[in-house]
This record gives structure tokens, sequence and C-alpha cells, in this order.
């Protein structure tokens, strides 16, 4: 089946949560941004960590107190960076891999508005629509986040491209039809074209 739209998640495929000041909490980072369940080193409630990328207020007292347990000066502050445009970093093929003729849309488990980090760098204009689950009240991997992004695209969900970094989270979207291709949600200079070999290996 011919690809006509791509479907691409944020963290770990088209950005990553990098910047010096973050480098102290290295490990706490990966815990807190893992795609699905509680990682490893996290002691809060399971029931409302599934939960956090539905609501910004529990987002945000969730992360706070699991900044404040691994001894950050100051928690608030912190998170306040974790959501701060400046703070996230595109990978290398970023805008080539938004710039095709392809409809694109951008799919994510996310608690707070995104756009703003895009259009930082200069590439909200390169995404047709944002699915984000606190705005729609889904999370992947639930089929019914994909079903809205296609659906928003116009494209029967067959005819769609999935890109993210994780199986378990964004390989949902094979459960509504949708092609599936994740790349390592590796640092940002150690990974400059995974976007693009995917695409020409699945997009004709």
């Amino acid at each position: 089946m011919t690809i006509r739209a791509v479907l691409f998640d944020f963290s770990g495929t088209l950005f990553r949560l990098e910047h010096d000041s973050l480098a102290e909490h290295a490990d706490l980072m990966r815990a807190l941004t893992a795609p699905v369940g509680v990682a490893e080193g996290l002691d809060v409630d399971p029931d409302e960590w599934e939960r956090r990328d539905l609501d910004g207020d529990l987002h945000r007292d969730l992360h706070v107190k699991a900044l404040l347990a691994a001894g950050a000066v100051d928690p608030h502050d912190f998170y306040a960076r974790l959501c701060s445009p400046p703070f996230w970093q595109p990978y290398p093929d970023t805008a080539d891999a938004l710039g095709t003729a392809l409809p694109t849309a951008v799919v994510s488990n996310i608690a707070w508005d995104i756009r703003t980090v895009f259009a930082r760098h200069g590439v909200e204009g390169l995404v047709d629509e944002f699915v984000l689950s606190f705005e729609v009240g889904h999370v992947k991997p639930d089929p019914k986040i994909f079903r809205i992004a296609c659906d928003r695209l116009g494209v029967h969900p067959s005819e769609v491209l999935m890109v993210g970094d994780s199986e378990e989270a964004d390989g949902g979207a094979a459960a509504v039809g949708c092609r599936v291709a994740i790349v390592p949600p590796l640092e940002t200079g150690e990974r400059s074209d995974a976007l693009l070999r995917v695409l020409r290996e699945h997009v004709a």
C-alpha cells in the first residue's frame, strides 16, 4: 500500500530533551520521559502516572514530586525547564523529514503545548496536525489517538506511516492498520539521518 501521510512522535523521535543544566539528572530525565509505564526509580502512584499526559496539573505535580525526591534544588523551576522550548533540541534531519510533500501529523503523549518547540525552531508550519494526548483525551498506544490523527489528515490508516521511538507506545498504530517504523532515541548528536532513512525505506 502506498504511503500517503506520516505520523511522527515528538520526544525521542523529532526532538530530544537536552541541555547542559539537565545533565546532573540524566537518569531521572530518562525515567520522566519514558513513553509508557512507570520507569524504575520513580516513586509515584502507577495509576496517576498512567494519566499524567491527560492532565496538565497532574503532570506538573507528579514531576515536581519525582524531582524533589531526586534532590532537585528547585523542582518547580526544573519542571518549568522541562516544558520550555530552549531545552528541546531537534534531530539534525527533523526539518527535512517534516518537509516532505506528504500530509504530516505529530502524535504525542504530552500534557503541555509542544507547538512552542516547533515554532522556536521554525518548523511548526511543516506540521499539518498536532494530536496531543491532553487535548484529545487518549494516550498511545490507545488506537483512538491514531485514528484521530488519520481522520484529521483525511487518509486511511493503511496508507499512513507512524514513526516513533517506542514499540510499545508508537507500535499501537499497527492496531488501526498503520505501518510502523521505530528509530532509536539517541542523543541528537548521535543520530544524524534516521528519520530520512525511514522515509526513504517506506515512502516511494
